[in-house]
């Protein structure tokens, strides 16, 4: 009889910025199959998703990954619904309108290596700054260059894994990185980013690090970190037409406020109009503009306006559901 490690992965109730949390099912003679995969429950009561006197919700499983840092493990990863089975209030992903996954997504995940003796970044000396940026940017060498072997692990790890990882490169910020995930459908945009996650902290445990999403953990000088959402649709990817694309991002206009609001907490830190970010305050769309709220790459316009859009504002701590749900929408309301 053969034992398999479930880890069974959720988001918890806290808010506006929810946590990962996650718990191990011992499976016997499990196939590696997600429809294999029971539903399981947990105490909600400690997660900020029920009261103590009714305190079971359930994990329904919805993507399975196998896990590289396990022998016979896998991680699950699950949406958490009620006890009578309908999705609980703070189940994000099931609120993304994209069943036949006509939509795409490309997520640019950044974020900051943190020290955990020193709660810096790494590369900061303690009572003082590196060098100015200017030089970390896709950098190579000791003296630029933090954290590269944790990256490299991690890399290694979502491809073992079956994620769908892109790329990674060293940020702007000094102990600052990048990490890409694609995939086809929203929700499994959002499933690939949430494992990419998932085992990025935990191989922090290995380290002595821990990783830092706020948006602008480093005040002054210094870039943020975002999470870039690139898009598109059977429209856009076909259309071949600017005026198609320029009423796709008029459509973000009217509800900037409504995108704000699931872009992430602390943003408006990040928003400024500087360090290549529009203000918060301001919407705004441009090819190859990295200062505008949208870009319309460059890519996009030579093959004829046929490609996708990049909505440069969510942060890094946002949640891939919540972005997912509300581009969906907003682009799906375009009259073209």
């Amino acid at each position: 009889m053969s034992k398999s490690k479930l880890e069974y992965i959720w988001l918890d109730g806290y808010t506006p910025t929810a946590n990962m949390r996650s718990k191990t099912k011992i499976e016997d003679n499990f196939s590696g199959k997600l429809e294999d995969c029971p539903v399981w429950s947990f105490d909600g009561s400690s997660t900020e998703q029920a009261e103590g006197g009714s305190s079971d919700c359930l994990l329904k499983p919805v993507a399975i990954f196998p896990d590289p840092g396990r022998i016979n493990g896998y991680l699950v990863i699950a949406e958490v619904l009620n006890p009578d089975g309908t999705p609980h209030e703070t189940n994000s992903r099931a609120t993304i309108d994209d069943e036949n996954d006509d939509f795409w997504f490309g997520f640019e995940q950044e974020y900051f290596i943190m020290d955990t003796r020193t709660q810096l970044p790494l590369g900061f000396p303690i009572n003082g700054y590196p060098g100015p940026q200017g030089m970390y940017y896709c950098s190579v060498g000791g003296k630029n260059t933090h954290g590269r072997e944790l990256v490299e692990r991690h890399a290694d790890l979502c491809l073992e894994a079956g994620i769908n990882f892109e790329g990674i490169n060293q940020e702007v910020a000094c102990g600052q990185w990048e990490f890409q995930i694609f995939a086809k459908g929203g929700k499994t945009a959002g499933d690939q980013v949430w494992a990419a996650r998932y085992l990025l902290d935990r191989l922090t445990e290995d380290y002595g690090y821990y990783i830092e999403y706020h948006p602008k953990p480093i005040k002054g000088d210094w870039n943020g970190s975002g999470m870039h959402a690139n898009f598109s649709n059977s429209t856009l990817r076909t259309c071949g037409s600017k005026e198609t694309y320029e009423k796709i991002c008029e459509a973000f206009r009217p509800v900037t406020a409504e995108h704000i609001a699931v872009y992430g907490e602390f943003n408006d830190q990040r928003l400024t109009g500087k360090h290549e970010t529009a203000s918060i305050h301001d919407f705004s769309y441009g090819v190859s503009d990295r200062g505008a709220s949208i870009r319309i790459p460059i890519m996009t316009v030579e093959k004829g306006w046929k490609g996708w859009l990049e909505d440069r504002r969510p942060a890094s701590n946002a949640d891939p559901y919540k972005v997912a749900a509300r581009i969906i929408k907003t682009v799906k309301s375009a009259k073209v």
